[in-house]
């Protein structure tokens, strides 16, 4: 069985979300007509909001889930068949057989370790301890020993995640800008899970060079962060003078330091010119542009910080890397057969 888990921390506040649309399947056929006028899948998101897209993302979620366990279950026949033996009977050979039972030691460390939650004597339940540490070794190696035969199978996946279209601003672009994957964050440069999913994001681009680009976009929670507003202008007012990404890093290295008098100071030794960035605050011209970030961010439905859209996939919050990777994996996978396909033609 697969046990594990991950804990997704956001920056979180309330929006009232606005239309969006999603690229779905069948997208272009009309789903009902209006005097001879179509309508399309992609119109519902107006009226329907972001908890349709929270719905698809649940489908393709039990999907991607029941698709798993399928494949892996073909392909254990297939290799059962391929060895003249049932899939169980292959099992208890190649995996169970091969399991010691557990030691004495082993079981008296399980006993201890839970000892709060039974009164009873080891001795009396040592036999018990024994048979659910080797059951579990045994759930645990033959899910290894299937794993390991869809790492030699050649698998293709064509299921696929429905998916946003989510624009970004080219002049605050970090990475190769002809990657094919695009990584588009909606984040708060006072929010602390944004800080901490940065050295997420920076392992990224270094294991991923070229294939990857992240995109900067700004989202202000401020209800909970008095100073993410100024800080989002100061970020585009150092963007005009082409160091965004230095000053983005500086703002994150020290969050406590997002005053307007600090955010001067920070542009003072970066090297900017003071007197543009003041001036660029005092005009108020950055203003628009971040309300426009916020209002798309609230249409896609951004309800915190981080909130990221991989190539239009979304991954909400502070998450492991590993959640990255499997979704950039996916993307660079379908690319990649999307180019055979128009290579053949």
């Amino acid at each position: 069985m697969r046990l594990g888990f991950h804990i997704t921390v956001t920056c979180a506040t309330l929006v009232l979300a606005t239309p969006f649309t999603v690229a779905a399947q069948n997208s272009q056929k009309p789903v009902a007509t209006v005097n001879g006028e179509p309508i399309y899948e992609q119109e519902l998101m107006p009226v329907a909001g972001p908890s349709l897209l929270e719905l698809r993302n649940q489908e393709y979620k039990l999907k991607s889930d029941a698709l798993d366990k399928l494949v892996l279950k073909k392909l254990l026949e297939a290799e059962a068949k391929k060895k003249g033996v049932t899939a169980e009977d292959l099992l208890k050979k190649e995996v169970d057989s091969r399991i010691a039972e557990p030691s004495d030691d082993e079981a008296k460390g399980y006993y201890l370790a839970g000892k709060n939650t039974t009164t009873l004597p080891f001795d009396q339940v040592k036999s018990q301890i024994k048979r659910l540490l080797k059951t579990s070794e045994i759930d645990q190696a033959r899910e290894q020993y299937v794993d390991s035969l869809r790492a030699k199978a050649k698998v293709t996946v064509l299921l696929r995640p429905p998916k946003l279209e989510i624009g970004y601003d080219a002049a605050r672009v970090r990475g190769d800008a002809r990657a094919p994957v695009t990584i588009v964050e909606f984040a708060d440069f006072e929010c602390p899970y944004c800080k901490s999913a940065q050295a997420t994001l920076n392992g990224l681009l270094t294991k991923y060079q070229g294939q990857i680009k992240l995109a900067y976009r700004d989202f202000p929670l401020r209800a909970l962060h008095p100073d993410a507003e100024i800080a989002a202008e100061a970020g585009r007012c150092a963007a005009e003078q082409g160091k965004f990404w230095e000053y983005h890093d500086a703002l994150y290295a020290d969050q406590k330091k997002l005053s307007r008098s600090d955010l001067l100071e920070t542009a003072r030794r970066l090297g900017l010119e003071e007197k543009s960035l003041e001036s660029c605050l005092a005009s108020g011209r950055v203003k628009g542009p971040i309300e426009q970030d916020l209002q798309e961010g609230s249409e896609a439905g951004v309800g915190g910080t981080p909130g990221f859209f991989i190539n239009g996939v979304f991954l909400n919050g502070a998450v492991p890397a590993v959640e990255f990777e499997r979704i950039i994996a996916r993307e660079l996978e379908a690319i990649g057969i999307q180019n055979s396909a128009q290579a053949s033609r």
